[in-house]
């Protein structure tokens, strides 16, 4: 995601500015550091939970319009399969062309369908990442965090509960970002 890549990028950046500056932290002291879920960002901001709606709405139109497409399709092949027998030759390589046809239709549907929603997807994950990194900039720094991890998608196996920081972030959020009522394309 691409959340992760740029949280990565700047808790690097962080990290190599502060380490420069900071004095190394005694032993056995705690190293500020912080995880955030993005999951939980996503599923339970306001921005989010709006953005998950527009893809949803989304999906359901193209599997409505698949659908149509398939029960098209569907429809020819029980005509065939029922008039085979008084149906001329003509007729009936007519139908299995126009199955053909309605076939590759179908096919090339479920590829775009699938594109256009993977690009709906990154639009919208790409415009909720443009709203929260500020939020999460400002959190690390009030915090006096180094690093900031993505929890689970950064390869990190545990981290002590002191330092998810996904509720703060959450709630500043939820708080400051307003979303726009647009549907995604």
């Amino acid at each position: 995601m691409k959340l992760y890549l740029a949280a990565v990028m700047a808790a690097v950046v962080a990290a190599t500015a502060s380490a420069q500056q900071a004095p190394k932290p005694a032993e056995g002291a705690k190293l500020p550091v912080g995880v955030i879920d993005v999951d939980v960002l996503v599923r339970d901001s306001a921005a989010g939970k709006e953005a998950m709606v527009r893809l949803k709405k989304m999906q359901d139109e193209k599997v409505a319009q698949r659908k149509k497409l398939s029960d098209e399709i569907e429809g020819l092949q029980k005509q065939l399969s029922t008039q085979r027998a008084t149906l001329s030759d003509s007729k009936i390589s007519e139908l299995q062309k126009q199955i053909e046809d309605k076939s590759v239709d179908l096919k090339r549907f479920d590829d775009d369908a699938q594109q256009a929603l993977q690009e709906a997807q990154r639009k919208e994950l790409d415009g909720l990442e443009k709203q929260i990194m500020p939020i999460i900039k400002e959190v690390g720094q009030e915090m006096k965090l180094i690093l900031i991890f993505n929890k689970f998608q950064s390869g990190l196996v545990y981290a002590d509960d002191s330092t998810e920081i996904t509720d703060v972030v959450l709630r500043r959020f939820n708080t400051r970002v307003t979303t726009p009522a647009t549907p995604a394309k």
